[in-house]
């Protein structure tokens, strides 16, 4: 497992290839600053290139820079990511343009400390962002480029392992050229993301195939070593999609912290009976004549979710209960402007058409 030397050529066949086939056209690169490729390197983490653009390019249309960031409402902010899924990464960085703001002027700082100080920010985001804003010669070491450097350098293990997360960083840092860092950030990530994929790697169109250990020993299908595996959990969950006579849908402010933090959502209980309880307090209405509705399932990194929904037409909220910063009757014009689920934003526009629904008087 030798991290061998950066004179092989590694880079400069990278940068060859990144200048023919890589991408030169994403929005984050014109401009390329430091606020703009920071919010990439954040969208992009678990989630792909095409899937990134659009909600890119309305979130900077939004909030053009750390200051406006700062100064948005945590609900405008999570609006603006919803249906990104992995909503700690929206808190986090409205967390991080608001230290900004008191610490650095408001700007994204230019140091490698004070990067990874910030909420969402790690060794590898930090890295690229130093790189690819100011051309700082500073290592990345995301998904791809670890598949790319345990295949070219027959590096065994599961890269998650401390150790072997140590030599890759190691191999990482002696390929860096000493030029280009911003395209050559760009070039390891579009490499890892078009051609030595996770599945049916292109290694008869690779320019490192001549180098690569996977290939000359038949190890590509091997590496990397895949994490352990063990079954996911299941659970399940009841969610209440209540409509009043105007056609508007009952949403509940999810808890501060867990799945879908802050997030405005359908009310949702473990059980029948715990949904039936929370009926009762809050509507006046007939629990019973909730109208099943197809399941939903839906799967996060640690467990899968199937949520359960019920469906009530002109329901009423008991006495005592109105609109306030927790639980809100909604129209399904309003929807949009609210950070809402993926999934419960589905099955809303779904089951909410614009015909049902009624102005209130």
């Amino acid at each position: 497992m030798s991290a061998g030397p950066a004179s092989d050529g590694f880079a400069a066949r990278l940068l060859d290839w990144f200048d023919v086939s890589g991408r030169h056209d994403l929005p984050w690169q014109h401009p390329r600053t430091p606020y703009r490729v920071w919010l990439s390197e954040i969208m992009l983490q678990q989630t792909q290139v095409r899937v990134v653009v659009p909600y890119f390019e309305r979130f900077v249309a939004a909030l053009p820079d750390v200051a406006s960031l700062a100064a948005a409402p945590p609900d405008d902010v999570l609006a603006l990511w919803s249906g990104l899924g992995y909503y700690a990464r929206a808190r986090n960085l409205h967390a991080a343009a608001r230290a900004c703001v008191e610490r650095h002027g408001g700007e994204l700082p230019r140091d490698f400390d004070a990067l990874v100080a910030l909420p969402g920010i790690g060794r590898s985001t930090a890295g690229a962002i130093l790189a690819q804003a100011w051309g700082d010669r500073f290592p990345i070491l995301d998904g791809n480029v670890k598949r790319v450097l345990c295949r070219y350098h027959g590096v065994a293990g599961w890269p998650g392992q401390p150790k072997v997360e140590k030599a890759l960083w190691e191999i990482a840092r002696s390929h860096l050229p000493a030029q280009r860092l911003a395209d050559y950030t760009q070039a390891q990530m579009d490499f890892g993301a078009t051609l030595c994929t996770r599945h049916d790697p292109a290694c008869v169109l690779c320019p490192l195939q001549s180098g690569c250990a996977a290939l000359a020993t038949g190890r590509v299908t091997e590496l990397p070593t895949p994490k352990p595996g063990k079954p996911l959990p299941e659970r399940s969950a009841h969610v209440l999609l209540l409509r009043d006579a105007h056609g508007r849908v009952l949403l509940q402010r999810r808890p501060p912290s867990g799945v879908w933090a802050t997030l405005w959502s359908l009310p949702e209980a473990a059980t029948h009976e715990a949904a039936r309880e929370w009926f009762e307090a809050h509507l006046a209405g007939d629990y019973d004549h909730g109208e099943p509705l197809d399941a939903i399932a839906h799967g996060f990194t640690h467990y899968r979710l199937t949520l359960l929904p019920l469906r009530w037409r002109e329901v009423a909220p008991r006495d005592a209960v109105g609109d306030n910063q927790d639980i809100r009757w909604v129209a399904r014009g309003d929807l949009a402007a609210l950070g809402i689920p993926a999934p419960i934003r589905t099955l809303l526009e779904a089951q909410l058409r614009p015909d049902d629904e009624e102005p209130p008087t």
